[in-house]
């Protein structure tokens, strides 16, 4: 179900200029390829506040002029994601990906999805092709830690909040009272990653 909208009370610019003050997105340093790196912190977005028109409108009025004509990779921080409060809903993000321009799908290289939870990962592995089709589900890769993270984008380039961290070393030395699930990002595994890898995801 999508919940984008819902409790909107901003008009369109004023959530355009919300966006824009959060610094959801930001343009910063490069991947091991030279492509410039398009960072997205899924905690920081005000699903209850902005809906998707305001915020197509913004990344194509913002965000693609300043990416041009170069390639580039995407890396989603989904740390503190919580449906309702920071995730606009699923079928807002595909109208949100279906109204990106031909030329900027055709220049996005990479999708690196980090700390994905596993009701995501089972989702996108059951309906990601279907839903954003075969050229963006291709792209994406599963990071589990952030250690793997810097085997693509250079490290030194890119900031990540410390919450980022806090939540890499949890998942790394998770506390009791949590349970976790082991699972594979194999690629003929379940979930169908692209990544080759085990790890503990926290599924609480």
């Amino acid at each position: 179900m999508d919940f984008s909208g819902s409790s909107c009370t901003l008009s369109p610019s004023e959530q355009q200029k919300l966006i824009h003050k959060l610094e959801i997105f930001k343009i910063q340093g490069t991947d091991k390829h030279g492509c410039h790196v398009l960072c997205i912190t899924g905690k920081l977005f005000p699903a209850r506040l902005v809906g998707a028109e305001a915020l197509k409108k913004y990344l194509t009025e913002e965000e693609f002029p300043r990416l041009g004509e170069t390639p580039f990779s995407v890396v989603y921080l989904n740390a503190g994601v919580k449906a309702r409060e920071n995730f606009p809903g699923i079928l807002a993000v595909r109208s949100v990906y279906e109204a990106i321009p031909v030329n900027v799908k055709d220049h996005l290289k990479a999708v690196y999805y980090v700390h994905p939870g596993l009701l995501a990962r089972l989702f996108l592995a059951t309906f990601g092709r279907f839903l954003f089709g075969r050229g963006l589900y291709s792209k994406l890769k599963y990071v589990n830690r952030l250690g793997f993270l810097w085997n693509h984008v250079c490290r030194k380039e890119v900031e990540i909040p410390e919450y980022v961290y806090e939540h890499d070393e949890e998942l790394e030395h998770p506390r009791p009272g949590i349970e976790y699930a082991l699972e594979s990002d194999h690629p003929r595994s379940a979930v169908d990653s692209p990544v080759s890898m085990y790890s503990l995801r926290c599924i609480a």
